[in-house]
């Protein structure tokens, strides 16, 4: 919780600091024009991707297995669309990375070993029906 709180307080004055940097080199017009380009284009492939991973889930959900991979390259789409729609570019530099594939694979294996230890510690608790 206290990462948090810092992480709060921390991005939203790095983001404005390079948005005066960035406003002071190119001019802030372009600054904005490179808001809304990001978020445009960060959004058009967080859509394909989510996509694409839906219907893997459902490929493998009709072959009868538990389609674990395609639920946290969900989560990390997610995420990193969240943090395209955000202005700014290193909160855009983070959901390219979680949304383009080739980068998001250390992503997911961090959040694998997170669950499983979530898991072994049981404050993560998976039940089978």
């Amino acid at each position: 919780m206290r990462w948090l709180i810092l992480a709060l307080l921390i991005v939203p004055a790095l983001e404005i600091g390079i948005f005066v940097w960035a406003g002071g080199i190119i001019g802030p017009w372009w600054v904005v024009a490179l808001i809304i380009l990001t978020g445009v284009i960060g959004v058009a492939i967080a859509k394909k991707q989510g996509i694409e991973t839906w219907n893997r889930a459902r490929q493998s959900m009709s072959y009868g297995s538990v389609p674990a991979s395609e639920i946290v390259d969900g989560i990390c789409i997610f995420m990193g669309a969240i943090f395209l729609l955000t202005p700014g570019f290193l909160t855009d530099f983070i959901g390219f990375i979680l949304v383009l594939p080739w980068t998001r694979q250390p992503f997911k294996l961090l959040i694998l070993k997170l669950i499983k230890q979530m898991i072994d510690k049981g404050t993560f608790v998976y039940r089978k029906w």
